[in-house]
């Protein structure tokens, strides 16, 4: 009986890729704390997550200008352009910057553990499979 190795994994490859590519939004936010009105971004998750696990639905991302998809392709199936939503600021700065430092910080935190904890449950089921293949030696 052959093994669908897709279905095995689940949806954690895909949530990888999200995982990445919000990390690379954050960093950008982070990065452009101090440039004047700078609107903070942020990726919708679960919509992203949502579309990525529909079989055979590749993300596609719409754009107004060729050169906006740039950093949120990674030349794999998900794309999460499409996704990124402009945060609503707590504390909007006066010159027109929406990015919290601390919340940024905070969120980019929360996005690194929740990658670890994907990377280790795709270890855990990559061992299973070892295990099942070479019978426990």
């Amino acid at each position: 009986m052959p093994l669908n190795l897709n279905a095995y994994l689940g949806i954690e490859p895909d949530a990888l890729k999200v995982y990445s590519q919000r990390a690379d939004v954050l960093a950008a936010n982070l990065a452009n704390a101090d440039t004047p009105g700078y609107q903070a971004r942020d990726i919708d998750f679960r919509a992203a997550l949502a579309t990525a696990g529909s079989p055979g639905d590749a993300l596609q991302p719409t754009t107004t200008n060729p050169g906006d998809v740039t950093a949120a392709t990674t030349g794999g199936s998900v794309s999460t352009e499409q996704f990124l939503k402009y945060r609503l600021p707590l504390a909007p700065s006066l010159d027109g910057n929406t990015v919290d430092s601390q919340m940024e910080e905070s969120q980019f935190a929360q996005n690194t553990v929740r990658y670890q904890a994907a990377l280790t449950f795709l270890e855990n089921r990559f061992s299973e499979l070892t295990t099942a293949i070479t019978g426990g030696k």
